[in-house]
């Protein structure tokens, strides 16, 4: 599906961005992979990671938040990946506007170019915090979120679609509970802050949310929430499976922070549909006759939600210990 595309990324330099191009360069053979970022020094890393691929990759330096540069970056695009964000409570909660100016100017100019251009999909990556926010980052998502579904009302006659992915903090990412248990034991730390011994989060991989995005673009038809099926793991026992012999210490939540993901809200259940390995939540208003629901699903029941504490799956300790083993920090 992807052979022979040209697929651009915007804050491609990033976690997400580096395991979307390994990905799609060993499953696929795209034409031309654009990595669309502010950073020129993580551009020329990244560039040095792919060295070998260097005739597939292009480098544009840019801002979604500049609508003519994404215009001319769009340029010959057949798909968009939108992962660029301000993404660090704490920050956003400072930075209110540069938030707002990024996350959500920035979704609407992503948008506008991928409308007045020759893009065919485009899908936006979400996150837990857009569910029910309780945070300024929780709410600049949420927003964008309802832009990206909303945009397929000016398709038109245009062979295009918008699509969202969503899922939590991916297993050992910058900010996360997994390197910061490590960074407190490395600098010499004799315990571990557990915000609240109740406390759960879903456990996904950086592949696992490549492999939905693609889900998305293969078989998005216009303003699909795509879910991933995945496991729920208890803060303690990770706790337990990475330092067994460290005490734990109960520090309170803080501000912004909740008890458990939720990924679906009861809201959402009158337009969702559960498959064999995730979840999709089809838009309540339906804009032209491209948008349709794939009814292999089953619709679930009125009242259903889908959060980390009633997960019907769950991580052991020795589960979490297992898949610690494959999890790299990010740098």
């Amino acid at each position: 599906m992807l052979n022979n595309k040209t697929i651009l990324i915007t804050g491609g330099t990033g976690s997400f961005g580096n395991c979307f191009t390994q990905y799609v360069l060993e499953h696929y053979e795209p034409k031309k992979i654009i990595i669309y970022s502010r950073d020129e020094f993580k551009q020329h890393l990244m560039a040095n990671k792919f060295k070998e691929y260097e005739d597939k990759l292009r480098f544009f330096i840019g801002d979604v938040r500049d609508k003519e540069r994404l215009k001319r970056a769009f340029e010959g695009v057949d798909y968009v990946v939108h992962a660029a964000a301000l993404k660090q409570v704490p920050a956003c909660e400072y930075n209110p506007n540069e938030a707002i100016k990024t996350n959500i100017h920035g979704a609407q100019n992503v948008i506008d170019a991928a409308l007045d251009s020759e893009v065919k999909k485009v899908v936006a990556l979400s996150t837990d915090k857009a569910v029910n926010p309780v945070n300024l980052y929780g709410g600049t998502k949420l927003v964008s979120d309802k832009l990206f579904v909303a945009a397929n009302a000016y398709a038109g006659t245009k062979d295009i679609n918008f699509s969202i992915v969503r899922y939590g903090n991916v297993a050992g990412s910058r900010g996360s509970v997994i390197p910061l248990f490590h960074n407190i034991v490395k600098s010499g730390g004799t315990e571990l802050p557990i915000t609240d011994y109740r406390m759960t989060r879903f456990w996904i991989s950086l592949t696992q949310g490549v492999e939905l995005v693609i889900k998305a673009l293969e078989e998005a038809t216009g303003g699909e929430t795509f879910i991933s099926k995945i496991p729920s793991f208890k803060i303690t026992d990770l706790a337990k499976a990475m330092y067994p012999e460290y005490p734990m210490k109960e520090v309170g939540i803080r501000p912004g922070e909740k008890l458990h993901e939720i990924m679906v809200t009861t809201e959402d259940s009158f337009t969702t549909y559960e498959y064999a390995k995730h979840f999709i939540v089809y838009p309540q208003v339906v804009w032209n006759s491209k948008q349709k629901p794939d009814l292999s699903g089953k619709k679930v029941p009125e009242g259903f939600s889908y959060s980390s504490d009633s997960n019907k799956e769950w991580l052991s300790v020795e589960d979490i210990r297992e898949l610690l083993k494959s999890v790299e920090l990010e740098k």
